[in-house]
């Protein structure tokens, strides 16, 4: 499956879509594209919100995925990152049982993270 970010440039953050399958066949590709982005904003982007509330399957590729998001965006200049999922969802789920939800800013509803 390929899959390009079609990032949205909301008045306070970007808004990257995150596929509904994110694997060891996607995971990759996922960073190395949401890192371009990343790159591509140097200077103005302040918040990146990654919407996985769509995800219907992750393994831990995905929670490699947003961890290596979240060690490169602690870099100067710094950018925050928010991370939206449905909490019924797998995504959601993962997040729990690995606990990267306590490192990362994780929202139940994308408004409320695009907007927090």
């Amino acid at each position: 499956m390929t899959f390009s970010p079609n990032p949205r440039d909301l008045p306070n953050c970007t808004l990257v879509t995150l596929p509904a399958e994110i694997d060891i066949s996607n995971a990759d590709l996922l960073y190395a594209e949401t890192m371009d982005l990343v790159h591509a904003r140097t200077g103005r982007l302040r918040v990146l919100v990654l919407d996985l509330t769509g995800t219907r399957f992750m393994d831990s590729q995905g929670v490699r995925l947003l961890d290596q998001v979240r060690h490169r965006l602690h870099h100067p200049p710094r950018t925050e990152l928010r991370v939206a999922v449905d909490p019924e969802g797998m995504a959601g789920r993962v997040l729990n049982l690995t606990g990267l939800r306590r490192d990362v800013a994780v929202y139940d509803d994308l408004v409320e993270a695009v907007s927090a």
